[in-house]
């Protein structure tokens, strides 16, 4: 019994009850059986449009008009097999994107994921909300995410439903040149939390979630806490679904994810003028050492493809493989495709994933314990380091304070001695002051008769003198 289950992952007014999409995989190797093999078991099924075409017996007759019978078929057949998500992804570069995507939202595909360009001009949004798909992004940077989102506001006044930022471990084409696959701020771990701020100003404008799915790389239960805890909302994982029973690749296709070593898996150059990631084999050893395998092209599916001096046509070198036939072609594949071990059930690949991260995530709550108890252990020694060096402070400063109360007291008890002795001394003299004054006080009426008598004197020998 799993105690600790994913989240689930809610895009617009969908709720797919995994946090799981399965990432598309174009020229045939994810159906309608792939795809709602994983819807039916609570993930996000991905059909995948590029060149779905190829399965049709008349693809090389015209090869516009079998991809949009073949994913109109695709898609039925899904939904007659799931009440489940399914998706679609669409290569916005592709000659006949405007024409799988009408085809898509008629369909009522739930959701439309749109990678190998930015999807922008030209978008029927009116339609695809009527219809009630979502809309997702595929980017491999913040920048990107910012580009489409920007764009939309302005043309349509709406935003899309969710991104997905695929890292440089992916595999198939991948959005990164070839010479920065491996620097550190490309890699899926800085790119995550770099597309979630970058939508943080949509989701308060437009007053709605937008989950970010981080894909690339993503290979066990944990990986898939680990970039919820980043936060993603959800993975997308595609490596892991080509080796089950339900895949639509032949088993031959399978295999060779079984069978590869990490030696075995190489950065190409596509025909398409991009860096991919796939299985090394005699093929593609071929087409390294200048050896032309292009006997036909069905209709120029990718503008930037140049046929003309291209090694061989990717398309079908894909469908081949898809068939079995790898010595006429080759496999794509993710960094991790050597991790896998056997072929086994949709269904037992995402319980074993469901088991994977409920014990990480029992490992991250022992790990978050083990931390909290380190980090308040820690805390304790600081303060107690604080108390013991504050109780020495304070020591010091009342040693400090005694020792000048002690110094301040003997010059306070002199400066009392000396203000009492002048105390005394005013006393003793304004005691003489006051006994002078007392005999001034006294002797004063007969200074006063001796003054009297005097001038009475000097006043009859003025009279006198003046007689004579």
């Amino acid at each position: 019994m799993i105690l600790f289950r994913m989240p689930r992952l809610s895009i617009g007014r969908r709720t797919a009850s995994l946090p799981i999409v399965q990432g598309g995989m174009g020229v045939g190797i994810s159906l309608s059986g792939l795809a709602a093999a994983v819807a039916g078991q609570g993930g996000i099924g991905v059909i995948a449009a590029n060149g779905i075409g190829m399965i049709e017996p008349d693809y090389f007759a015209d090869g516009r008009a079998a991809n949009i019978r073949a994913m109109r078929s695709e898609l039925r057949k899904a939904r007659a097999k799931t009440s489940g998500l399914i998706g679609v992804n669409i290569m916005v570069a592709a000659n006949d994107f405007q024409q799988l995507l009408d085809t898509c939202i008629e369909e009522k595909a739930d959701a439309l994921f749109m990678g190998a360009g930015l999807p922008i001009k030209n978008i029927p949004v009116d339609r695809i909300r009527a219809a009630g798909g979502l809309v997702i992004p595929i980017v491999s940077s913040g920048r990107a995410a910012e580009l489409i989102f920007k764009y939309w506001e302005k043309a349509y006044h709406d935003v899309p439903d969710a991104v997905v930022v695929e890292g440089p471990l992916a595999g198939g084409h991948l959005g990164f040149k070839a010479d920065r696959l491996e620097d550190a701020d490309q890699q899926l771990e800085v790119l995550v939390p770099q597309v979630v701020a970058a939508l943080a100003r949509y989701e308060e404008t437009f007053r709605k979630k937008i989950p970010v799915i981080a894909a690339g790389g993503i290979y066990t239960g944990e990986d898939i806490l680990r970039f919820l805890q980043l936060g993603a909302q959800g993975v997308q994982m595609a490596t892991r679904f080509v080796a089950t029973d339900e895949c639509d690749a032949d088993r031959r296709f399978k295999e060779a994810y079984v069978a590869c070593r990490p030696e075995d898996i190489a950065i190409i150059k596509s025909p398409v003028g991009l860096p991919g990631r796939a299985i090394r084999n005699r093929f593609l050893d071929n087409a390294a050492a200048g050896v032309r395998n292009v006997k036909r092209c069905a209709w120029r599916c990718l503008e930037q493809c140049d046929i003309q001096h291209a090694d061989y046509c990717i398309s079908i070198a894909l469908d081949n493989a898809r068939q079995g036939l790898l010595d006429q072609g080759f496999a794509f594949c993710g960094a991790n495709a050597h991790r896998v071990e056997k072929i086994v059930p949709v269904a037992e690949l995402l319980d074993g994933l469901k088991h994977e991260y409920e014990a990480a995530f029992i490992q991250s709550l022992v790990t978050l314990k083990d931390e909290t108890i380190h980090a308040l252990e820690n805390r304790f020694a600081r303060l107690r380091h604080d108390y013991v060096l504050a109780r020495r402070q304070l020591t010091a400063l009342c040693d400090g304070a005694g020792k000048a109360w002690e110094v301040r007291k003997d010059s306070l008890r002199e400066d009392y001695e000396r203000a009492r002795a002048m105390v005394e001394q005013l006393g003793r003299e304004g005691e003489t002051a006051l006994k002078k004054l007392h005999d001034l006080k006294e002797r004063f009426p007969e200074k006063v008769a001796e003054l009297q008598e005097i001038a009475r004197r000097f006043q009859a020998g003025i009279s006198e003198s003046r007689a004579g």
